[in-house]
């Protein structure tokens, strides 16, 4: 529930925008920041395009597994591009002032962004489980129409859901204070500046992140239990060392990725502190796609070897 302390009735004065802190609190660390922050999007667009293009262009990355890496890549470059291009503009030109429609708009993108992640983290989950754990019906059961259901799937069932949470919180009356301590217009310090009742928005927030973040997690939990059970059945070393190094790189993104935002989304409201919650955003919104690639392309032979014929060209 909110309870930041609100201005009296004759006091209210509705707020047209808001003013993103980000890293305020260190003011001459600015243009350092704009510079890193640069090259670290430099780098995502780049790697996460490097491996979509590959995936697409060579014919022994055209298994399932490389098809929804492809649209994971993919999915990365629209979720920093949500987030980092108007941090960069407001380290660079310091008006760091955004409208209500901007920071909607942004919110809105972000989340849908977000949660396709999160659900297509868990098709490729499903995906490395029956690789592992049914290999001579892997081609039947992930074909080209299941895969196509399941991507599809991944990047619409959250966009009316994260629509309908902007709007809910977007129709609260915003007055006063209008300093939002974050890079972006997160969720939760959005709410903090309402003027109404904010409890049944804090619930919708906590039920949309146990449906998108812990319902996936587990079901990736229970993914890689039961190939965890299968792998150690095996009876050679080299048959476990490889079982395990199909689906290694995808469980750190998972750790990375659903980790920082199970303690984000997933604490009361009143046990949020602003820094600790922007440190964390930083992990899932630009490290995790930063370190994707990276992850996907030095622990898989097959992407370093397309990679060296592109190279090669």
């Amino acid at each position: 529930m909110n309870h930041q302390e609100k201005p009296t009735e004759d006091n209210l004065t509705e707020l047209m925008e808001f003013v993103l802190l980000g890293f305020a609190d260190i003011p001459h660390s600015q243009w350092f920041l704009f510079g890193l922050f640069l090259i670290i999007y430099i780098i995502i667009l780049m790697s996460n395009g490097t491996i979509f293009l590959i995936t697409k262009m060579d014919p022994a990355l055209q298994s399932p597994m490389y098809f929804f890496l492809a649209n994971f890549s993919f999915l990365e470059i629209c979720y920093v591009s949500a987030t980092i291009p108007r941090m960069l503009m407001n380290l660079g030109t310091q008006k760091r002032s955004i409208s209500l429609v901007a920071c909607a708009t942004q919110m809105c993108f972000a989340y849908m962004f977000g949660g396709t992640e999160c659900l297509l983290l868990s098709v490729m989950a499903y995906d490395c489980y029956v690789a592992v754990c049914n290999p001579l019906h892997y081609p039947l059961v992930m074909n080209y129409r299941v895969r196509i259901q399941m991507v599809t799937g991944s990047w619409t069932i959250g966009i009316p859901i994260m629509i309908g949470l902007t709007y809910q919180v977007f129709a609260l009356p915003f007055c006063g204070f209008n300093q939002i301590n974050q890079f972006f217009c997160d969720i939760f310090p959005v709410l903090k500046l309402a003027c109404g009742d904010t409890f049944v928005n804090e619930m919708l927030v906590y039920i949309v992140a146990v449906l998108f973040v812990m319902v996936p997690f587990l079901f990736i939990l229970g993914s890689y239990s039961k190939i965890i059970s299968i792998v150690l059945r095996l009876p050679s070393a080299t048959s476990r060392s490889k079982a395990f190094s199909t689906c290694s790189s995808h469980l750190l993104v998972v750790i990375l990725f659903f980790g920082s935002g199970i303690i984000t989304y997933l604490r009361p409201n009143n046990q949020h502190l602003q820094e600790t919650d922007k440190v964390l955003s930083l992990f899932y919104t630009i490290l995790t796609p930063m370190f994707n690639p990276i992850i996907y392309s030095l622990r898989n032979k097959d992407v370093i070897m397309a990679l060296r014929k592109l190279l090669c060209k």
